[in-house]
């Protein structure tokens, strides 16, 4: 695992050192890998190009350094990632008779470029961002993969191009802070988090999942392309058929994802997801396993009794971290800022102490992120039925009377996120023109709300319009439920949490769930089999429901939720209040004061539990702050 840096510039006459530019987007991102560093110069007549990288060391430890080249030296690669088939890979080309100098990885995937070409990216069961620079081509190849579990940004700015893994790297060398981007904001405020291939910079974009970028260095220029896929047929199955190979495809990737020369470990919550994941890596390990999970001291929050249950089971070493506000309060500023962006996905806090206080014993540690888009295992993918239902049965104008009139009752006035939050939730997602999806995933606002937090300067009419040109607006199915979702709060919020909480640990995590042969095959299948009338993630527990107790996969899981609703009338009021005094929004010129002041008062004097919405204020504005007035 590391990060990946690159500088090419036509600009030669500017007085800059291209060593010195390279050294600095490193340091920015040495919690990335703090065991190596690495760089690549060439001076050419046109441009200047560079490559670094720093590296936390995982596989082939003494030989993986990088950057690594090919014979003849024409072409160098940087990456950052895993490879999780690369051993199967390195056995194919050897048999072509090509040599290895290490057993790395990384060389693995810059041999199979030599032999294959950009062809060559499909052919990778892995998460990573790397850089290959051909000589040869003069071009530099940039991938992403297939769902976007590593990061990589870039800019095109003044005669330079620019990428790097981690915002700040790009950030730190530009000659000033860039502008905003507001329809990415106006995506913040929607979502609570900005998907690629936007950024809350105006000029600098993400590299979108399972893509890749060719960079000409002769005509300074790049184009986009979509990695194609090769994906294998599965014929019409029977259930049992389906069962087996979902038990086996799961088996067989955290087999993959458990190769490392390094300590490892599993993080367990005690939901399907982590259970399965823990239990098949205690089954195929020679030794006990350790297993990681944190508890709350604020019981609603605790499902500590569940992770306990399976470590029992599957015989793990167990530590648990019992977390408390006076926990996480202290990492806010620590966690938040260190995603360059706004972001307001509030289970970061916990996931940064869980990775933080896990790489205390382990290097690796595999987890079930993936398990619900891979199988169907949220409670929102029951709204296709919920929304056809309610809107075959209930007239529009009906509805807009009636839903006002039991939205005002179903308010709550503190952050318990129990059943009359959840069913406030519902009615706001019901859509008559077949939209309700994505309000269902709009965390934040919702579309008709932003207008009248944001100033008119600021506003951006229907933000998620890249994506509905992507996979359309009219949802209905659990196929097309999934597809958003890998789309958009899988590659935007879920991945985003996970690679920057525990890569400011300098801990890798793996997610075995999210193989891209999984997804396929399970895209195959009936809905029926993921989605069983309202039995979630059907065929999985299906699958591995006899090595646990009666029901034990069927029981409720919460996820990482934290109290940030009570924290922000509390322990962060003055910092909330401080973003809504009327002369820092004058000087912002972004927000609409009588919007957020009533927004925020509503929520500190208990009126309304404002929770989601005044907590995406408050991430915006902390990085606001931190980013131009510091």
């Amino acid at each position: 695992m590391c990060g990946i840096n690159g500088f090419i510039t036509n600009n030669k006459s500017g007085v800059f050192s291209i060593e010195n530019i390279l050294e600095t987007m490193n340091k920015a991102i040495l919690h990335r890998g703090p065991d190596q560093d690495g760089f690549v110069i060439d001076k050419k007549p046109h441009c200047f190009i560079g490559m670094a990288m720093r590296r936390l060391s995982v596989i082939d430890l003494n030989q993986g350094k990088q950057p690594i080249y090919t014979e003849d030296e024409s072409k160098v690669i940087v990456f950052n990632g895993e490879i999780y088939n690369f051993q199967s890979l390195r056995s194919e080309l050897e048999q072509k008779g090509i040599p290895f100098k290490t057993k790395s990885d990384t060389e693995v995937v810059l041999k199979l470029y030599e032999t294959y070409g950009v062809a060559s990216f499909a052919m990778l069961d892995g998460m990573f961002a790397f850089s290959i620079y051909d000589k040869i081509l003069d071009k530099i190849f940039i991938a992403r993969d297939f769902f976007g579990e590593k990061p990589l940004f870039y800019t095109k700015n003044n005669g330079s191009f620019i990428w790097a893994s981690e915002l700040k790297s790009i950030i730190k060398i530009l000659p000033s802070k860039p502008g905003i981007d507001f329809e990415a904001l106006n995506l913040f405020l929607q979502l609570t988090y900005i998907p690629a291939p936007f950024t809350i910079y105006d000029g600098i974009h993400k590299l979108e999942s399972n893509h890749y970028l060719e960079f000409d260095c002769i005509n300074f220029s790049y184009e986009i392309h979509e990695i194609v896929q090769k994906f294998k047929t599965y014929s019409e199955t029977t259930k049992a058929e389906a069962t087996k190979s979902t038990h086996d495809l799961v088996r067989e990737s955290v087999v993959s994802r458990s190769i490392a020369d390094v300590p490892l470990g599993t993080f367990l919550s005690g939901g399907v997801d982590s259970s399965i994941i823990s239990l098949c890596l205690a089954q195929q390990s020679d030794t006990k396993i350790d297993t990681f999970s944190i508890g709350f001291d604020k019981k609603a929050f605790d499902e500590t009794e569940k992770s306990r249950a399976v470590a029992k089971l599957i015989n793990s070493y167990h530590h648990e971290f019992i977390i408390s506000e006076k926990d996480l309060i202290p990492n806010i500023d620590e966690v938040l800022l260190n995603f360059d962006e706004p972001f307001a996905d509030s289970s970061a806090l916990a996931s940064y102490i869980v990775a933080n206080k896990t790489k205390q014993f382990v290097t690796v540690a595999l987890t079930g992120d993936g398990g619900d888009e891979v199988f169907g295992g949220y409670n929102k993918y029951y709204m296709g039925k919920l929304n056809e239902k309610y809107t075959n049965l209930i007239r529009y104008s009906v509805h807009k009377h009636f839903g006002s009139v039991l939205g005002n009752l179903l308010h709550t006035k503190d952050d318990n996120r129990g059943y009359r939050f959840k069913m406030n939730r519902l009615l706001k997602a019901i859509n008559y023109e077949g939209d309700f999806y994505y309000n269902i995933i709009s965390l934040g606002f919702q579309e008709n709300e932003i207008s009248a937090v944001l100033k008119a300067n600021s506003y951006h009419k229907n933000p998620l319009s890249y994506y509905k040109n992507i996979v359309g607006s009219r949802n209905k199915n659990l196929t097309d439920f999934r597809n958003i979702d890998k789309l958009l709060s899988l590659e935007g919020d879920m991945l985003v949490k996970v690679d920057r909480t525990s890569m400011l640990s300098s801990l890798e995590c793996r997610a075995p769930f999210l193989n891209k042969e999984i997804w396929n095959f399970t895209r195959q299948l009936p809905e029926n089999y993921l989605l069983n009338g309202w039995d979630k993630k059907y065929i999985l527990k299906e699958s591995f429901h006899h090595y646990f107790p009666k029901d034990f996969l069927n029981k409720s899981k919460k996820g990482f939720e934290v109290p940030v609703g009570d924290w922000l009338r509390t322990t962060l009021k003055n910092e909330l209040l401080s973003y809504i005094d009327i002369a820092f929004l004058e000087k912002q010129n972004i927000f609409q004061y009588e919007t957020v002041s009533s927004l925020v008062n509503n929520h500190i004097q208990g009126k309304i539990d404002n929770t989601f919405r005044v907590w995406t204020l408050f991430c915006f504005q902390k990085w606001y702050r931190q980013t131009y007035e510091k």
